[in-house]
């Protein structure tokens, strides 16, 4: 198949929302672009929106070289979408940062004569007054974040949504980002769902095992997965034999438990674990337990040694959930810490692949 062929089955395709996982360099992206294509109207226009590395292009830094830096900024480059700047102000994008916790603050800089248009951001540290400090670069990371709350913003405040209710597709907004933010963007990708999937088809592509398997799991198996499980479809994008292909993922476990072992692991190797750890520590009890032929983590609980997996079974979900890491510190309490290592530990001590990741 061609990447257009895909695209053209994901448009005749009536579920609402649909997962895909990749590698990078599969063309997530040629595809995102190929059925913003196969998605245009009889006049040629877009009739959805696209959040791809081509929005990522629009913003520019000017970082200023002849002047020492003095006045580093982020340039917005003019498309269709500037006519939308004037629908939202600085707070509506700091309400979109703040699950993120991030440590500068900006403020837009607009074109005199172009009906509010923003022409460039400028960011200084938080609790700084941009009046009395020069501006300054943020890191890629910050950038990739910034960015992707300035279109989610554009999104719940323009009439973008209304006039392009078609297709929400959103290609890898994760590059660059750690696995804590990682995980708060796959949240807000779930509130984006759980806003608009009702009327508006939505796909997600991502390379990141992380992100498309916690969104796999509050769709297929979350507290309101009885909303969305019939109305997912999880997707694996391949390339073989130089062509590139589309498997539906169609089993209730996705099998990269191994890839999130690792992660795990690795975490607890570096000290380093943090609450959304508790997350990916639920998808492989829950890989288990479909293994052994039982629904419940509870049962992988008893077999790898807990006498009231009951109890443990519900401080894990607790701790699984997305407010959990969104609203709260990211750092879990002692308790909580040693209750992870383990589960870790019965888990690696149980059962032999877990040992040879």
């Amino acid at each position: 198949m061609t990447i257009e062929d895909i695209a053209k089955d994901l448009r005749d395709d009536d579920t609402a929302i649909q997962l895909l996982f990749a590698f990078n360099s599969v063309g997530k992206t040629r595809l995102s672009v190929a059925y913003k294509n196969a998605t245009r109207n009889e006049d040629g226009k877009r009739t959805g929106i696209d959040y791809n590395a081509y929005s990522e292009d629009l913003f520019l830094w000017d970082n200023d070289i002849e002047n020492d830096e003095a006045n580093v900024r982020l340039n917005v480059l003019y498309s269709n979408l500037s006519r939308l700047h004037v629908t939202f102000d600085e707070g509506d994008v700091h309400e979109k940062l703040q699950p993120y916790r991030v440590s500068f603050d900006f403020r837009f800089i607009k074109y005199s004569d172009r009906d509010d248009e923003i022409r460039s951001i400028s960011f200084f540290p938080a609790g700084m007054d941009p009046d009395k400090v020069p501006p300054m670069k943020i890191s890629r990371g910050e950038e990739r974040i910034f960015i992707w709350c300035f279109f989610l913003t554009l999104m719940e405040n323009g009439d973008w949504m209304q006039t392009h209710s078609n297709h929400i597709f959103i290609d890898d907004p994760v590059t660059s980002l750690d696995d804590q933010n990682i995980f708060i963007t796959a949240s807000t990708i779930y509130d984006l769902i759980e806003n608009h999937s009702d009327q508006t088809k939505i796909i997600i592509s991502t390379h990141h095992v992380g992100m498309f398997s916690i969104l796999f799991d509050w769709l297929k198996k979350g507290e309101k997965s009885t909303k969305y499980r019939n109305r997912t479809k999880a997707n694996i994008l391949s390339v073989k034999h130089g062509k590139v292909s589309m498997e539906t993922h169609r089993k209730d476990v996705f099998l990269y438990h191994l890839r999130v072992l690792q992660v795990l692991q690795q975490a607890q190797r570096e000290g380093d674990v943090r609450s959304y750890h508790f997350a990916l520590l639920r998808q492989v009890l829950e890989s288990v337990s479909s293994f052994l032929g039982v629904g419940r983590i509870s049962y992988t609980l008893e077999q790898i040694g807990f006498t009231n997996q009951d109890e443990i079974s519900r401080i894990v979900n607790t701790l699984a959930h997305k407010n959990v890491y969104y609203n709260d510190t990211d750092l879990p309490v002692s308790d909580h810490l040693e209750l992870f290592e383990e589960i870790l530990r019965k888990l690696t001590e149980q059962f032999e692949f877990v040992t040879h990741i």
